[in-house]
């Protein structure tokens, strides 16, 4: 991918490329079988898939396999000139002193996957997630008293920066597997380096993005 003033002109990397042009001579094709033809495993050409997806090079049906999409391979694709601070949500931000009940209410009340846990100032401590709060309080009583601390995510910790391409922020999406990405700044010193939250942005945010830029075209 290469830089361009006010944004991110999409290149595809050679085997983004060779997977285009097997669809294009093979299709359908499963994910399965691209992988076996490249030599490689179906979890390494995972990502890729996703963004030729998303980009339109590629057309996906369920059972089926992939198909040529909408973009001719070979031909340069347009600018995305968007970055993650043009479409960045308000975060959904809890303390790590918050109950786990605390953490459960909000989850359902602003409709979202999972929180960001930030200290008083702001910066980040970890997040939690729907899985995690149901872990803990499946079965225990006294779940609900405990702090989000005691249950939330601390390392590995996966963001981006607001200057960060929506590209790097659907690949790290894919390939963690997780549903949304803490927005963040750097502040303090080398010596203490601390991250401030200052956005969020989701797999759903990201599709949207996609969805009319296909429609655009």
């Amino acid at each position: 991918m290469s830089k361009e003033k006010g944004g991110c002109a999409i290149q595809l990397t050679p085997r983004q490329s060779e997977i285009v042009q097997l669809v294009q001579r093979s299709a359908p094709i499963t994910g399965e079988q691209i992988a076996e033809q490249l030599g490689i495993s179906r979890p390494t050409i995972r990502s890729d898939l996703s963004v030729l997806v998303m980009l339109g090079y590629l057309d996906a049906k369920p059972k089926v396999g992939y198909f040529p999409g909408n973009i001719t391979a070979g031909a340069p694709s347009e600018p995305l000139n968007i970055r993650v601070q043009d479409v960045q949500s308000m975060p959904i931000i809890v303390r790590d002193t918050s109950t786990v009940h605390d953490a459960v209410v909000a989850l359902f009340l602003e409709n979202v996957g999972s929180l960001i846990v930030a200290d008083d100032e702001g910066m980040l401590l970890g997040v939690v997630s729907r899985k995690d709060l149901l872990k803990v309080t499946l079965g225990n009583a006294v779940a609900g008293t405990m702090p989000v601390s005691f249950v939330m995510t601390r390392t590995p910790l996966i963001t981006v920066k607001p200057e960060d391409s929506i590209i790097e922020a659907a690949k790290k999406l894919d390939e963690h597997d997780i549903d949304t990405l803490p927005v963040v700044v750097q502040r303090g010193d080398a010596a203490n380096d601390k991250w401030e939250v200052v956005g969020r942005i989701s797999k759903t945010t990201i599709l949207k993005v996609f969805l009319r830029q296909v429609k655009g075209r």
